[in-house]
């Protein structure tokens, strides 16, 4: 047997192994990717990573299954820096409860350098305003605040905002809504946008009130947020209005296609696109509750009221209002009222809209001695039936249900 011919032959064999390796590495590929993490934690971990994920367990509170995951992101030698960082969290009101929390969504902050890291952070937080309970609030809902580099984002951050808002009680409310929402450069993010609602002509107290409440709005890319400016004018609508401000937010926060989608929801009640529209310019909220939302309050007001589609298209506001709480209790009232004849003109759907005080006053209280059983109709203590109320609807006499 030649040299050449026994080389070729183990060449051969050889790499049908080889490929026979590969087939079997392919087929069992998902087994060994989930086998993988139990060797690393079997026979891969020393005694450190035995400690990290007792320590996390006891006295973090985390439970076992969290504290495998949260071991992968920290390793602690010596509990005594991790003591130290809980000590000071414990200093500041945070419970046991909080410290699990925090730990679970920031396992690093444990190694964390106390005084030079954490403590600079809490004294700041309080110095500028915050009561504990705020503190505690900010960091559990977002504790890598506390990894944060206090002079260039936290501080920056502070001054910047401080510059835009200047009532103190609504700017400790835009703090921690901006420390809670996101870690990018503040100024960097908002400030275009900023600059962008007062070329047009944004009233500040409107601007606060948009920086306050809704922050991921305000900071969001300045070309897409310009964007739908320019969209939200072109619809009608004008700056100087709140409305304005409620525009941006929907436009923000739903695409074309859910857009779209609320306006098919609108069109199946008869429904023009005019009105529709109309309807956003009126409210621009609108368009922002759910399809069951709509579907429910429409249904009741056109099928059980009698309300024509387009009258309901100029108070959109209804479609905010609790269907159980607000429409129905307050329907039944003015129903009872009509039937009665105590309404001598059809009133619009304005009387949704009123303040709870304002609802009382000019129809229950009003009316309490013509019907004194009003009272019991708005709290669903009983119905129209029950008070044996009948009405004309064409030329049929029909009890009232």
């Amino acid at each position: 047997m030649s040299p050449n011919f026994f080389c070729k032959g183990v060449v051969s064999v050889s790499l049908t192994n080889v490929g026979l390796i590969f087939e079997i590495s392919r087929t069992q590929m998902h087994f060994l990717r989930n086998a993988r993490l139990l060797f690393f934690r079997s026979f891969s971990s020393p005694k450190q990573h035995s400690f990290t994920v007792s320590y996390l367990i006891n006295p973090c509170g985390l439970s076992p299954e969290s504290a495998l995951s949260a071991s992968r992101k920290v390793h602690i030698e010596t509990p005594e820096r991790a003591d130290s960082v809980l000590a000071v969290l414990r200093d500041y009101e945070f419970t046991n409860t909080h410290i699990s929390k925090i730990v679970g969504k920031c396992p690093p902050l444990l190694t964390a350098d106390p005084e030079k890291s954490l403590l600079p952070k809490l004294e700041f937080f309080r110095s500028v305003g915050f009561s504990g309970p705020d503190i505690v609030s900010i960091v559990v809902s977002s504790p890598y605040i506390l990894k944060r580099s206090l002079e260039n984002k936290i501080i920056p951050t502070y001054n910047f905002l401080k510059s835009v808002v200047m009532d103190n009680e609504i700017f400790l409310k835009v703090f921690k809504n901006t420390l809670r929402s996101y870690c990018q450069n503040v100024q960097n993010a908002i400030a275009p946008n900023i600059a962008t609602l007062e070329e047009i002509g944004v009233p500040i107290s409107n601007i606060n009130l948009l920086v306050t409440h809704h922050p991921r709005i305000v900071s969001r890319n300045r070309e897409k947020f310009s964007t739908t400016v320019k969209k939200v004018i072109e619809m009608g609508f004008s700056p100087l209005r709140h409305s304005f401000l409620h525009a941006v937010q929907v436009n923000c926060q739903l695409t074309e296609f859910m857009f779209e989608n609320k306006m098919k929801v609108y069109r199946r009640w008869g429904l023009t696109d005019d009105q529709i529209m109309l309807m956003f310019r009126l409210d621009p909220l609108c368009m922002r509750h759910s399809v069951k939302k709509i579907t429910s309050v429409m249904d009741f007001l056109v099928n059980k009221m009698g309300w024509e589609p387009a009258s309901i298209a100029r108070y959109p506001s209804v479609f905010a209002r609790s269907l159980e709480k607000k429409i129905i209790p307050r329907c039944s009232v003015v129903k009872v009222l009509e039937m009665k004849g105590l309404l001598k003109n059809h009133l619009g759907l304005g009387f949704l809209c009123k303040s709870e005080k304002d609802f009382l006053d000019k129809f229950l209280v009003k009316y309490e001695r013509d019907v004194p059983e009003l009272l019991n109709v708005y709290q669903g203590k009983i119905g129209t039936l029950e008070l044996g109320l009948v009405y004309e609807k064409g030329d049929k006499t029909v009890v009232a249900s």
